[in-house]
């Protein structure tokens, strides 16, 4: 019966171009028993069709591990097994139909359906994020996905034992299912061509599988001209990387130096197959390859260089390391875009020419923040910008049914309100609700709404995180909404509350789930006691695009610190002593948390990989306890970058770290000797020089800095300082940064000369003593004050 269920479904996959999926649920060894069957009735002895993705070993096929299957991006295979018993990770789902290729198929090996919602694994362990057990952990994304198993076409559901004689039956079958089209427009009507006058090889061309994918490639040929920037736009599926892959090597074949950056270096994967099979195909044979292929690869395992015959080459760098441009690219190609935080990509803009392709909807990122913040950007550069849509899918047909049961299953095409629904919101019109994952389960649209905002927030949102807001027990989400529509959300995790046993471990280098902020303080920082009070940490917080600067953001916080931060426990009968927040550290992020009430307790000595931004953790107190928590690694902070500055955080961004310093609440005692505060005086108004006292000067701006003042600055919610005037003795923006950087950060005097714009460094030493002249003003003793009397006169 399995077999024939098989068969039947592989033809009907292959007829119309599309994928199909089986479930075989009940017993597990039953269930691989059935995946073997399936595998042997369809594709035969074909091993290296098929894969696997498993806890278990020792299958005659490719195996994969479920935490991730990252090994499979980039494949195809006419069949995918994956096997949903001791760790079912949503990821993997989302990996695994991505690799099924048209007329292949996905088999599920799941639990008994009825009870797999209440079946606790591996996953929901990690989950289960202490104080919190997995008994507290819920089932509810399983119980959606198997609710959209037994409703979507395209599936089919085996019951292992379930007849009344406990033999195996079909429970569902959807699989014949007529072709949306004609046999033509399944299997595409457009055929791809070597347009005229290219200068691409027609190797590329011919490499095309669509016609949609030649358009994209001939876009890329303008990267052969300086200041030429091309987009590509598809969904998942639609030959985007490959398109990607292709123009790289035609690149590198006319001796261009093409540079790839991604999320990761698997995430590269497909442009590089591409590249290096273009690349193979147009080597000269009297070029002596360093191995068959005609390309040399990095000894990693994961191919990071590809030379070309003429000079040329495509290579591989983090997005942290891409945007420094080393050795001069000519080109830079950034593979889902959309994953990348939209700082990072403004840095790669000084590259000479550029292409950015990016996913619109699926788990490797959102299109929505790269369309909408970065896009306004590119189009004021100095950068001629054609953009290229993909439609067409490019390994299975466009109605694949299979698409939209995982587009559904895992919220891949989750997304906000339409603009002109919320367009003309306004703050006091929104009402703050919580979003429980009752309420979220029942409204399908309130789901979308809501993860498609929290997607739309965040450069890498996964089907992890939904099935993290469903069932997580540490998880809360609340909103605001106008008129139905959710205009923003914040999702919140608890933190802390831990024993004593547990503190301990944790001091001692042992890893605990779920705690970002105390982990952070305890282990890094070395405070044991830091993971006794509870905090709550804002995980992501959005608001619509079409709303953005309008306050809602702040609105949403202070509805937030007002129902979590009085001393009655919230609807979780879990009290508050603190809020925290960490996030990658931008001056106009660091202004709306400072303005939100939250103090910088740490700033991270790397950048992210990802982000290219340093991270910052911040908190605001709610309780007494947070109070002190908040005060004293407020005052390990403010000691740290006192010496931090100038090795570690010695490269920082300037304004990052006088956002950083700006949102500090701890106070800087200034204690100089009488001849320190002779060399600052001297330095300020007469003929001192900085050198004689560097630790005075320090000492110095870091209490200016710490102590500085925004003149425009609102009062923000709930706590934020009330606005305040400068006065004669505040520094404007440059006389910071040249504190920042030639002071705490000790870098030489000329590239703060060129970075500051002064005309000479001796015209900036000058300005770095008339920035401590006011600073004599505010913190000088009697007798520095009379020394100065001594250079200015009555």
């Amino acid at each position: 019966m399995i077999a024939t269920l098989a068969r039947r479904a592989k033809r009907a996959a292959e007829a119309a171009n599309e994928r199909r999926v089986l479930v075989f649920a009940g017993d597990r060894d039953r269930g691989i028993d059935a995946a073997y069957t399936a595998i042997e009735a369809t594709i035969g002895n074909r091993p290296d069709e098929a894969s696997i993705v498993s806890t278990r070993e020792g299958f005659r096929f490719e195996e994969h591990r479920p935490r991730s299957a990252d090994g499979l991006l980039g494949r195809t295979r006419e069949v995918v097994v994956l096997d949903c018993h001791e760790q079912f990770v949503p990821n993997a789902l989302g990996r695994c139909v991505g690799a099924v290729d048209g007329g292949g198929l996905l088999v599920l090996v799941t639990p008994d359906l009825d009870a797999w919602p209440e079946t606790r694994d591996r996953f929901d362990v990690s989950l289960a994020v202490p104080p919190y057990g997995i008994d507290d952990v819920t089932g509810r994304f399983r119980g959606r996905l198997v609710d959209t198993l037994r409703t979507h076409p395209g599936i089919a559901i085996v019951s292992l034992g379930g007849g009344t004689d406990g033999t195996d039956a079909i429970e569902r079958d959807e699989l014949s299912m007529e072709p949306a089209g004609s046999t033509e427009t399944v299997s595409r009507a457009q055929t791809p061509t070597v347009p005229p006058d290219s200068t691409f090889p027609d190797t590329a061309y011919a490499a095309c599988l669509t016609a949609d994918q030649a358009r994209a490639v001939r876009a890329f040929e303008a990267l052969a001209t300086p200041e030429h920037a091309v987009v590509v736009e598809a969904d998942r599926g639609r030959g985007k990387s490959s398109a990607a892959g292709i123009a790289a090597g035609a690149l590198a074949l006319a001796g261009a130096d093409v540079l790839v950056t991604a999320p990761g270096i698997d995430s590269a994967a497909e442009v590089f197959a591409r590249a290096r099979k273009l690349i193979d195909d147009g080597s000269d044979d009297s070029v002596e390859p360093d191995d068959d292929t005609g390309t040399t690869e990095s000894a990693t395992g994961a191919t990071r260089l590809l030379d070309a015959p003429g000079g040329g080459r495509v290579r591989y760098l983090s997005p942290a390391e891409a945007a420094k441009l080393p050795d001069d690219p000519d080109v830079v190609i950034v593979d889902e875009a959309a994953a990348l935080s939209v700082r990072l990509l403004e840095r790669l803009l000084d590259a000479p020419s550029i292409a950015f392709s990016t996913t619109v909807h699926g788990y490797e990122g959102s299109g929505r923040g790269f369309a909408i913040r970065f896009r306004e950007r590119l189009l004021a550069s100095r950068f001629s910008v054609r953009d290229v849509r993909l439609d067409e899918p490019i390994r299975y047909a466009r109605d694949d049914p299979i698409e939209a049961w995982a587009s559904r299953a895992l919220l891949l095409d989750a997304r906000p309100a339409v603009d002109a629904s919320v367009a003309d919101a306004r703050v006091t019109d929104a009402t703050y609700r919580p979003l429980p994952p009752a309420d979220l389960l029942a409204d399908e649209t309130l789901l979308g709404e809501a993860f498609g905002l929290l997607v739309a927030a965040h450069y890498r949102t996964e089907p992890n995180d939904l099935a993290r807001l469903l069932d997580a027990p540490n998880l809360l989400a609340r909103a605001l909404v106008v008129d139905g529509r959710v205009v923003a959300v914040a999702l919140l995790a608890r933190e802390g509350g831990l024993d004593a046993a547990t503190r301990r471990r944790m001091y001692e280098g042992e890893r605990v789930r779920g705690n970002m902020v105390p982990d952070l303080l305890t282990s890094q920082l070395r405070d044991e006691t830091a993971a006794e009070p509870r905090g709550l940490r804002t995980v992501r917080i959005a608001t619509h695009d079409a709303l953005r600067d309008e306050g809602f953001g702040s609105r949403l916080l202070a509805e937030v610190h007002a129902e979590f931060g009085s001393r009655t426990p919230a609807d979780d009968g879990v009290e508050t002593d603190y809020f925290s927040v960490g996030y990658g550290a931008t001056p106009r992020l660091l202004r709306f948390w400072r303005r939100a009430g939250y103090r910088t307790v740490h700033l991270s000595t790397s950048r992210n990989d990802t982000s290219g931004e340093h991270s910052a953790v911040m908190l605001r107190s709610a309780g007494e306890a947070g109070a002190h928590l908040l005060d004293r690694h407020a005052d390990s902070f403010r000691d740290r970058e006192r010496d931090g500055l100038s090795d570690a955080h010695r490269e920082v961004d300037a304004d990052v770290v006088r956002g950083a310093l700006r949102a500090c609440s701890a106070s800087v005692p200034i204690d100089l000797t009488a001849a320190e505060w002779r060399s600052v005086v001297g330095a300020s108004f007469g003929p001192g020089m900085y050198d004689s006292a560097p630790g005075a000067f320090r000492d110095l701006a870091l209490a200016a800095l710490i102590e500085s003042e925004e003149g425009d600055e609102a009062g923000g919610p709930g706590g934020a300082d009330d606005p305040v005037e400068t006065d004669d003795t505040s520094l404007d923006d440059r006389e910071e940064r040249l504190l920042v950087q030639k002071v705490l950060q000790g870098r030489p005097v000329e590239s703060v000369t060129d970075d500051l714009g002064f005309v000479s460094t001796a015209t900036c030493m000058r300005a770095l003593g008339d920035a401590y002249a006011p600073l004599v003003e505010r913190y000088g003793t009697a007798a520095a004050l009379a020394e100065r009397e001594r250079f200015i006169g009555e």
